[in-house]
C-alpha cells in the first residue's frame, strides 16, 4: 500500500511538472522541466528496485542463519520436521513470516517436501531455492540428513562469502567507472561552453560563406548543440551504469540504479549549466 501510494504520488507530480513545462515550450527551461518530470515519475520505481535488491540480500543472509540453526537442531538428534517447528520463533527478519508458515504447514501434516516447495516459491530467490531443493531431495532419499544439511549450509555460506569478496574486489572498478563518467561529463561541458564559442568566434572572422560554425551562411542553433551533448551524456550514463551493475553484482538489472544515478547527475549538471551559463 505504501509503495502504491508513493508510485501514484510520483506519477502525479511528474505529470504535473511535464504539463507545466509546456508553458515554456521553445525555451531552455522547457527541457529542464521535462527532465525533472521524468525523474519524479521514475523515482518510485527506482526506489522499489533498490529496496527489492536489499530484501533479496537480506533473504540470503537470514536463510543462512536459518540453515545453521536447523543443522544444530538436527545434529542434536531432533528430526528435521520437528526442528523446523522448534526454531520457528527465532528472529529471521524478512524470512520470519515464511518460516512460521513453513512450520504451520508441517504441524498441519503437510509433507515436508511439499512445504519446502511452497517455502521456496514464497521466498522467490534463486540461491535459496537451489538449497531448499537439495534439502527436499535429501529428506526423500534418506541417509544422514544432518551431514547433508551441514553441506548445504556450507555451500550457502561459501556462495555468500564469494559474492561479498567479489563485491569488495570490484568496488574499485565501480568507483573508477563513476570517476571516468564524471571526467567525460566535464570534458563535454568544457567543449560546449569554452571550445565551441571559441570556434564560433574564429568562424565569424573567417572567409566568405562561413558564419559561426555553420556552413554556407547558415548558423547552427546553440540549443541544438546543448541538446545533442545532453543526449550523449544520458546515453553514456545509461550504458555505464548497466556495465557497473554487471561487474559489481553480476546482473544488468542491478545496474539500473547506477544508470539512474549517472543519468540524473548528467541531466541536472548539464541542464543547470545550460540554464545559468
Amino acid at each position: 500500500m505504501e509503495f502504491k501510494t508513493l508510485t501514484i504520488t510520483g506519477i502525479g507530480l511528474g505529470v504535473i511538472t511535464i504539463i507545466v513545462s509546456l508553458f515554456f515550450f521553445g525555451q531552455q527551461i522547457f527541457y529542464f522541466l521535462i527532465g525533472i518530470g521524468v525523474v519524479i515519475t521514475s523515482l518510485p520505481f527506482i526506489i522499489d528496485l533498490i529496496n527489492e535488491s536489499r530484501i533479496q540480500a537480506e533473504k540470503e543472509d537470514m536463510f543462512l542463519e536459518f540453515t545453521r540453526n536447523l543443522v544444530e537442531s538436527v545434529k542434536a538428534g531432533t528430526p528435521i520436521s520437528k526442528s523446523i517447528v522448534n526454531i520457528r520463533s527465532k528472529p529471521y527478519g524478512v524470512l520470519s513470516s515464511h518460516v512460521h508458515k513453513l512450520a504451520n504447514q508441517i504441524i498441519m501434516g503437510i509433507p515436508l517436501s511439499n512445504a519446502l516447495q511452497t517455502f521456496s516459491k514464497d521466498i522467490n530467490n534463486k540461491s535459496v531455492s537451489r538449497a531448499l531443493t537439495l534439502i527436499g531431495q535429501a529428506e526423500k532419499a534418506g541417509g544422514d540428513i544432518g551431514e547433508i544439511l551441514e553441506s548445504v549450509a556450507g555451500a550457502v555460506s561459501m556462495s555468500d562469502k564469494l559474492k561479498k569478496e567479489r563485491k569488495s574486489a570490484i568496488s574499485t572498478l565501480v568507483v573508477q567507472g563513476y570517476i571516468i563518467f564524471f571526467v567525460f561529463m566535464i570534458i563535454i561541458l568544457v567543449m560546449q561552453f569554452k571550445i565551441l564559442p571559441m570556434v564560433a568566434g574564429i568562424g565569424n572572422l573567417g572567409s566568405e560563406g562561413i558564419e559561426g560554425i555553420g556552413i554556407g551562411g547558415e548558423g547552427v542553433n546553440p540549443i541544438e548543440f546543448s541538446n545533442a551533448f545532453l543526449y550523449l551524456l544520458l546515453v553514456q550514463g545509461l550504458f555505464s551504469g548497466l556495465t557497473i551493475g554487471q561487474l559489481a553484482e553480476g546482473n544488468i538489472k542491478s545496474g539500473v540504479k547506477h544508470s539512474f544515478a549517472l543519468m540524473l547527475s548528467a541531466f541536472l549538471i548539464s541542464s543547470g549549466a545550460n540554464l545559468f551559463l
